[in-house]
């Protein structure tokens, strides 16, 4: 399983969120490169990157951010937020992003998704975050009125090579993450899945390897020191804490 260590992005800043509300933001660093590089430097070699001004605006505001990390380390990165318009789509691959992630575009324009997957293939991820059960987007202020279960069918229907799901109930809790929710859509669905939101310690990411997820996502306890990515890395590949 691969272990992607989270970088969320403010004002070109490192931050994280509490339950995806932006009044209950942590800044953590001002300088994403370095702590891109810190994350390299322990064995990292996938990055997941989150615009949340982009994820507000539908803009790509740290888009020079997200290019200097790419071209400046060896980490495959994915980055979503607010990416709306295959012109975001190309920008984003030609400055060297492994896979572009769409959230609300891809929930809102079933078209624009369709024609991203036939342009950009497999470099094109879904990210879909649910709160109660439904799919929220614009930045989680919004719900949207398809059910989960549908759209997680027409993903597969699409040919979509990865997901990223998120509970965002659990994201930056530290409380731990949905095992019940990775292990339903890993047996429903034929698609590669990204466990998102309250991994917080190796037994999380033990068993999430464990149940055969393609990758997880590392934030909040990293930075709140509760888990060393060093051993997160070793667990992710071996599936022993």
């Amino acid at each position: 399983m691969i272990l992607l260590p989270a970088i969320d992005l403010y004002e070109k800043q490192v931050v994280r969120l509490e339950k995806g509300d932006y009044q209950k933001m942590t800044v953590y660093s001002s300088q994403p490169l370095k702590t891109a590089k810190e994350m390299e430097a322990l064995g990292a070699r996938w990055l997941h990157m989150v615009d949340l001004e982009g994820a507000e605006n539908g803009e790509t505001p740290n888009f020079q951010v997200v290019s200097e990390i790419c071209s400046q380390t060896g980490l495959s990165v994915e980055i979503g937020g607010g990416i709306r318009s295959m012109e975001a789509i190309e920008a984003y691959v030609k400055a060297g992003v492994s896979r572009v992630i769409l959230g609300t575009k891809a929930v809102t324009d079933r078209d624009f998704l369709k024609e991203a997957l036939e342009r950009f293939g497999e470099s094109i991820a879904v990210g879909v975050d649910l709160k109660d059960g439904k799919i929220a987007i614009r930045g989680w202020k919004e719900v949207a009125d398809i059910p989960a279960e549908d759209f997680f069918e027409s993903l597969c229907r699409m040919k979509v090579s990865t997901l990223i799901c998120t509970d965002i109930s659990r994201d930056g809790m530290l409380g731990g993450t949905n095992l019940e929710l990775y292990e339903k859509l890993i047996k429903q669905y034929p698609i590669r899945i990204i466990a998102s939101g309250g991994v917080s310690s190796l037994k999380d990411i033990a068993l999430l390897r464990n149940m055969g997820l393609y990758g997880a996502i590392l934030g909040k306890a990293m930075y709140a020191g509760a888990v060393d990515l060093v051993e997160a890395l070793k667990v992710s590949r071996e599936g022993q804490p």
